[in-house]
């Protein structure tokens, strides 16, 4: 997959633009460099990119900014956005970013090997399995994976990206049971060595189920110990 896809890299510094760009070219990523927010958003509508990964502190378009208005062009909405940080608060700047619509905040420095793992799982999380075709279908719900849409009896429902990720995992894996690290790891991206707190999972749970209805919202079962499995 990483030969065909392209990575927009946003980074006000020229050294990151080289060091970064460097570890993605060899992993066989497309690699188009952008040196802020505004030249970056610019390319974005030029030629969508299968990714971006960029900065947040940048003079001449910050990457909050950039993340905004990709978000908000329906021509780059659905592109994935990584983005770093040197300057952040810790775990206050993260949750931020992903509220805002990132689908992964690296504080700096960012190792090569944590870049690759991270971009990696990101593009997973966005590559539709063959088996799934256009829509996944269960009791009323509708997904269609391409558009990340879901409808319950034929009305939207608005969900954040990560609950529709997590909603997209349980149906791809039905009567499965999914444990904490590997949801973790597939939906959130994290390193199950490094971050493993299920707490998350319960929390998005939570939040999914209220938002889905009760006739659906019974099939996501918690299995005590193990993590959820998807009654289809």
């Amino acid at each position: 997959m990483a030969a065909r896809c392209r990575i927009l890299l946003v980074d006000d510094e020229a050294d990151n633009r080289r060091v970064y760009g460097d570890v993605l070219e060899a992993e066989g990523y497309a690699v188009k460099r952008a040196s802020n927010g505004k030249e970056a958003f610019e390319a974005a509508l030029e030629s969508a990119p299968d990714l971006v990964l960029s900065d947040v502190s940048m003079p001449g378009g910050d990457g909050l900014t950039l993340l905004a208005k990709l978000r908000a062009d329906k021509r780059t909405a659905r592109v994935p956005v990584v983005l770093m940080s040197g300057v952040h608060r810790g775990a206050e700047d993260q949750a931020d970013g992903l509220d805002r619509g990132a689908d992964d905040y690296l504080p700096k420095p960012v190792t090569p090997a944590l870049i690759r793992a991270k971009i990696a799982a990101v593009l997973r999380r966005y590559g539709a399995p063959e088996e799934l075709g256009e829509q996944l279908k269960a009791q009323g719900l509708v997904i269609d994976v391409a558009a990340r849409t879901v409808k319950v009896g034929g009305k939207r429902v608005a969900l954040t990206r990560k609950e529709f990720d997590l909603l997209t995992t349980f149906l791809r894996k039905p009567g499965r049971v999914l444990s904490a690290p590997y949801l973790l790891e597939t939906v959130w991206g994290y390193d199950p060595a490094d971050y493993s707190d299920p707490h998350t999972i319960g929390v998005h749970v939570s939040t999914l189920r209220r938002k889905i209805g009760a006739k659906i919202a019974e099939r996501i079962v918690a299995v005590p110990g193990l993590g959820y499995r998807f009654d289809a």
